[in-house]
């Protein structure tokens, strides 16, 4: 009876942060354009997942988050990844969704490993909620790099931005954005997941 109860606590869980998750995006509270790149904030709700119920959970919410960016290519509302469809719609998938997965798997489990050496329950939430949107940047550009980087689209980014080899590509496309993200994204997930571990008494 009381793993049944704790199954259906779980789903509902999950479901009202897949609910937050598509609302956010509906709403256009996930996502702000910065030139051809997205900076996102719907890895808040993956992070909170993954970090109150467990990597599986997280990784469920990256798959929404993926689908949603799937989506935006398909549509052409993103630049890069629309531009990426047309060229390779297989790896486009794959960066779009099955990177998203991936992040929210590794960041429940980040979570998982500094919570059993964080005596005070605090460094764990901070790990897990920058986990989240630093994983999300490092798997997308690391997966374009591996597959797009020699596109006439990168390559044009590339002679733009002034790099001179791929890492150089990442951290000038990325630049403030990505810190932006990390830091805004990391302090909501830390005080959100924490706030609701403490109110449900999650240990």
């Amino acid at each position: 009876m009381r793993d049944k109860k704790t199954n259906v606590r779980y789903m509902t869980e999950l479901a009202l942060l897949i609910a937050i998750e598509l609302v956010m995006r509906l709403l256009g509270l996930g996502s702000v354009p910065v030139g051809p790149l997205v900076m996102s904030f719907l890895t808040v709700p993956v992070a909170i997942g993954a970090m109150l119920l467990g990597p599986a959970a997280g990784a469920v919410l990256g798959a929404v988050f993926g689908f949603c960016s799937l989506y935006d290519a398909i549509t052409g509302a993103s630049m890069m990844t629309g531009v990426f469809f047309q060229l390779d719609p297989l790896n486009t998938v794959i960066l779009c969704v099955g990177m998203r997965i991936l992040m929210g798997f590794v960041t429940g489990w980040v979570f998982r490993l500094v919570r059993r050496v964080d005596r005070k329950q605090i460094a764990c939430y901070v790990a897990g909620a920058l986990s989240a949107p630093l994983l999300n940047t490092l798997f997308f550009m690391g997966y374009i790099v591996r597959f797009f980087y020699e596109t006439d689209y990168v390559q044009n980014m590339v002679q733009s931005l002034g790099a001179v080899n791929p890492l150089m590509f990442v951290v000038l496309a990325v630049g403030v954005q990505g810190l932006v993200e990390a830091v805004a994204s990391g302090v909501v997930s830390t005080a959100v997941a924490k706030g609701v571990a403490h109110v449900l008494d999650r240990s």
